[in-house]
């Protein structure tokens, strides 16, 4: 059974419309690094504003979720996964929902209904218990005894502090051949999560006050993975069909069996799978030291580390067969992976020939640390050698183990526990934006960055086109293909260019077309393939023509003056732009 396809199916035949998956990293979203969650492409929509498709959509989306990274190594896990949904913008509700759920779950996949129980909402002092939810459950057949009802931190969702907002119903499976309990208990880990339904009902303004929204929506998710391992019988996520070649590959390279070597194995596995679908991405990451390529680069140095554990030869094409077979597996749902096949081969080989002349270094480091101090590695050194050159801290008492030299290593946890503090941080403030972002000055600077993409062309050339961007309330950031810095002649003209157009109030027009209506109309179409069939244009006078979901200001004359603050080198052949509207 194609889980993906039965789904797709299903709800096709329920009225809705298959989305495409949008890619890995976000268009003009600031709030995350990559997409965590089918929803996140759909905020636009979430907020009111119509969608080509309509008002029932569904699809499965490419996810990227790290702040479970240091949990890789388990069974259920993982860094990328597939995210199966269904929306409803304004049409049905709770009830329907519920519904399509228990069908899809019970008719189609054949799930037993004695082996689910569900969770909903207790209330609070400001919104009701989700006796709508529940009283549904039972009508098709959930017994009282299998329906918890839980607070705010399990079954109501919002994104950030304000914003759209309301309650969720979450579905578990028991996943066990023990007897199954009369009554659920949350908190029995023999029951796991498959999926969850949101409603968002009401509306939270910054002082705490509740509303009812005019538009009520639906988002649901489904993880891949596991419904896959649920329906497949395994209590291992990495022994259901979809690991199970992967694995067999990796156990013939190494010829060893994953029974013994699981948390290596599943973390090689695991990463490598992530770095080819980011490094496949339209938005053309490369290995760095920030944002997204700091983290394609740290997943892809971290299974090489857990390769020399295995006894893995680093310097052999390991990797890039996992990787071709991967890029076979998924290159029917995804057509960026066979389009970008050689990227992403490169990015690999590449990676690993740096983090090798790293390790070279760091072992080199080790050298000098001992010829100045043959008993104790301290915790600032112990981490300094992970941090700045690869080394996990087995590998450090590995080393000093063989000088017989002790390590801090209490002191080293401490130490990475501050860096996993910051970063836990750093992401937590990615992430708060989510559905009350896209503020007047982040509508301001989407428009802008169509702008600064229409002069970048006139200035540099028409071989310039958007390869990432990101906004934020107080600056905007473009990334382009362009072989060289720019000149101050350049940025000036690009910045006279830009005002000029503000200047003159251009009409900024929505429309609607079909994808072969908008290629021959001419307008910018760098992610194509990310759009459905009828797509949204922005126009602005006769300046831009691009495909995008918005928000968009109504004249240009709105965005005040544009000034570029930096212009610097992202990776290979691919410069950055910081600008800010004043």
């Amino acid at each position: 059974m194609n889980i993906r396809e039965e789904f797709i199916n299903y709800f096709e035949k329920n009225g809705h419309r298959q989305i495409p998956s949008s890619p890995i990293v976000p268009e003009n979203d600031p709030t995350v690094l990559f997409n965590t969650a089918g929803m996140q492409p759909l905020v636009p929509y979430l907020l009111g504003e119509e969608h080509p498709y309509g008002k029932r959509l569904c699809d499965y989306q490419k996810c990227v979720r790290l702040t479970d990274l240091d949990e890789i190594g388990d069974k259920t896990h993982h860094t990328f996964f597939e995210m199966l949904g269904n929306w409803s913008l304004g049409d049905y509700f709770k009830k329907e929902s519920i519904g399509y759920s228990f069908e899809f779950l019970t008719k189609v996949l054949n799930i037993p209904v004695e082996k689910l129980a569900i969770t909903v909402f207790k209330g609070d002092d400001k919104i009701p218990r989700d006796d709508v939810s529940a009283d549904r459950w039972k009508e098709l057949g959930i017994a009282e005894d299998r329906i918890a009802y839980l607070g705010k931190e399990d079954n109501f969702w919002i994104a950030g502090d304000s914003g759209p907002c309301g309650s969720d119903t979450e579905i578990f499976y028991f996943r066990s051949d023990d007897e199954i309990p009369q009554k659920f208990d949350p908190e029995d880990d023999r029951w796991v999560e498959i999926w969850n339904n949101v409603f968002m009902e009401f509306y939270k303004d910054e002082n705490g006050n509740i509303t009812e929204l005019k538009q009520k929506n639906v988002d649901t998710g489904m993880g891949l993975e596991r419904i896959v391992a649920v329906l497949e019988g395994v209590d291992d996520n990495y022994k259901s069909s979809i690991w199970s070649d992967v694995i067999n590959k990796l156990e013939d390279i190494t010829g060893l069996s994953y029974e013994g070597n699981e948390k290596a194995m599943r973390i090689i596995v695991d990463h490598i799978r992530t770095s080819v679908f980011i490094a496949a991405d339209p938005a053309g990451i490369k290995p760095s030291n920030t944002d997204q390529g700091y983290i394609l680069r740290r997943l892809i140095r971290r299974y090489i580390r857990q390769a020399r554990k295995l006894g893995i030869d680093i310097n052999s094409d390991f990797d890039l067969e996992i990787a071709l077979l991967i890029i076979r597996k998924y290159e029917k749902y995804y057509s960026e992976l066979k389009d970008n096949k050689d990227v992403v081969l490169d990015v690999l080989s590449n990676e690993k020939k740096k983090f090798s002349r790293t390790l070279e270094k760091g072992l080199r480091e080790f050298e000098k640390l001992v010829k100045t101090d043959t008993s104790m590695i301290d915790k600032t050194i112990a981490f300094r050698l992970y941090d700045t050159y690869g080394f996990p801290i087995e590998l450090t008492l590995e080393e000093a183990e063989d000088r017989g030299m002790k390590v801090d290593v209490d002191g080293f946890y401490e130490k990475f526990k501050e860096h996993q503090d910051k970063s836990r941080t750093a992401s937590k403030g990615k992430f708060k934006g989510g559905l009350s972002g896209n503020s007047e000055l982040e509508t301001k600077y989407h428009t802008a960055t169509h702008l600064l993409n229409a002069a970048l062309k006139k200035v540099i050339g028409s071989s310039v086109h958007q390869l990432g961007s990101n906004i934020t309330p107080e600056r905007l950031r473009f990334d382009f293909p362009c072989d060289h810095k720019m000149t101050d002649e350049e940025k000036q003209m690009t910045e006279d260019l830009v005002n000029e157009w503000i200047k003159e109030d251009l009409t900024v027009e929505k429309l609607e077309m079909s994808k072969d209506e908008a290629i021959k109309s001419g307008a910018e179409c760098t992610f194509i393939d990310r759009y459905p069939d009828v797509v949204t244009v922005y126009k602005i006078g006769d300046v831009s023509m691009e495909l995008c979901g918005g928000p968009h200001v109504s004249h240009t004359g709105e965005l005040g003056h544009f000034k570029i603050k930096k212009e610097e080198s992202s990776s290979a052949g691919v410069r950055r732009i910081k600008a800010i509207l004043e």
